[in-house]
């Protein structure tokens, strides 16, 4: 990674555990983070590697192993976030199925899926159908009791990360209202396709996904948490994610900085470096401002997770600004960099592109601003 990572931005989380991390992501996802984001690929073997260096435990319930602290999991995500959004993507989804799972999920459920997540199974969170986008409040999917087994029909959408999905977890409706359900890849009824709008232009890990269900059947207790509930618990789920899809947005804006500067510092232009110039060094005392108050929303919303106290304001916070801050950082970097910047085989139309995703996915701006409005108002009402 550029010197300049290592002078600006020094780790928040344990220091000895972040350079692990770096040294990790230099050796095995940033020379492979062009070819995953031009091919479309689940970078399934990273994730097993992550696995194997013990990087995708660090979330899981103290009881298999996890740390039981989110700072480290921010810290995780942003270095990773800088290497390759579409790796932190991939890991993400795998943590809002933990998540779901640990705040909800029994303990014979449990007990038999999380440790396979430590061996690196890849998962997705299924909330999405065509016909009601983020509304997830009612949901075409149904799921119907049959004696000591739930039977699924339906179709879900534009799952991130179902391209190489082995285990899924999946909202649909029972007579209850929305309920949220382990569903293992595999199973008689389930098929998996790539739509029409499939492919996105940042965020590529692999075309996001629909997958037909017809008749699945899965054991009573793949029910996860009550039955009804299941929109508060999807929400709650994404509450915990977007702390970390803030955290990878920082990285995507760390990376931009740095491409940028390193650019900057050697091109020489009417006798001097780009650097040299004051519009130059103000454009980079911004972006630096911005990406510090970012990064520290990110280490709150972390804090605020080990506090379970606010979850929903620091993570919504988080994201809100970060995922701006990512796209503008990315933006200015280009154009710094001019015509070098807007270059294909340069990594900053790849910032841009996944930044610019994430203001949209994961919970849109949009989306966020309701839910921290709402808080507000909820706040001044009591």
């Amino acid at each position: 990674m550029a010197d300049e990572a290592l002078a600006l931005w020094k780790p928040i989380a344990d220091p000895a555990f972040v350079r692990r991390v770096r040294a990790h992501v230099q050796a095995h996802i940033a020379p492979r983070a062009d070819a995953i984001d031009r091919d479309d690929l689940y970078p399934l073997d990273i994730i097993r590697g992550l696995a194997k260096a013990g990087l995708t435990s660090i979330f899981l319930p103290v009881e298999h192993g996890g740390s039981g602290d989110f700072t480290p999991v921010a810290a995780l995500f942003e270095e990773i976030g800088y290497a390759s959004a579409a790796v932190g993507v991939s890991l993400l989804t795998i943590f809002q199925a933990q998540t779901m799972m640990r705040l909800f999920g029994g303990k014979a459920l449990n007990d038999a899926i999380m440790p396979r997540f430590a061996d690196g199974l890849a998962a997705s969170y299924s909330l999405t159908e065509a016909s009601h986008g983020s509304d997830i409040r009612s949901l075409d999917t149904k799921a119907v009791r049959d004696g000591d087994d739930w039977v699924l029909n339906g179709e879900k959408s534009f799952i991130t990360s179902g391209f190489e999905a082995e285990y899924f977890v999946l909202l649909a409706e029972t007579p209850v209202g929305v309920s949220v359900f382990a569903l293992p890849y595999g199973l008689p009824g389930l098929e998996k396709y790539v739509g029409e709008f499939s492919a996105t232009m940042g965020l590529r890990n692999g075309p996001h996904v629909n997958m037909r269900i017809r008749d699945v059947r899965i054991p009573g207790h793949h029910l996860i948490g009550t039955e009804g509930k299941g929109v508060r618990q999807a929400v709650m789920t994404l509450d915990y994610s977007r702390s970390f899809a803030a955290a990878i947005s920082v990285g995507i804006a760390r990376a931009a900085f740095d491409a940028a500067l390193a650019r900057a510092r050697g091109r020489v232009a009417f006798d001097q470096t780009i650097l040299s110039f004051q519009g130059i060094q103000w454009y980079f005392a911004d972006m630096l401002a911005d990406i510090d108050a970012a990064r520290l929303l990110v280490y709150r919303a972390a804090r605020a997770l080990n506090e379970h106290r606010d979850i929903e304001r620091h993570s919504s916070t988080a994201k809100l600004t970060a995922s701006r801050v990512a796209t503008e950082v990315a933006s200015r970097a280009i154009q710094i960099c001019g015509a070098w910047g807007t270059a294909v085989n340069t990594p900053l139309g790849r910032y841009l592109r996944d930044a610019k995703t994430y203001e949209i996915g994961g919970g849109s701006s949009e989306i966020l601003k309701n839910t921290l409005a709402k808080y507000l108002v909820k706040l001044a009402q009591a």
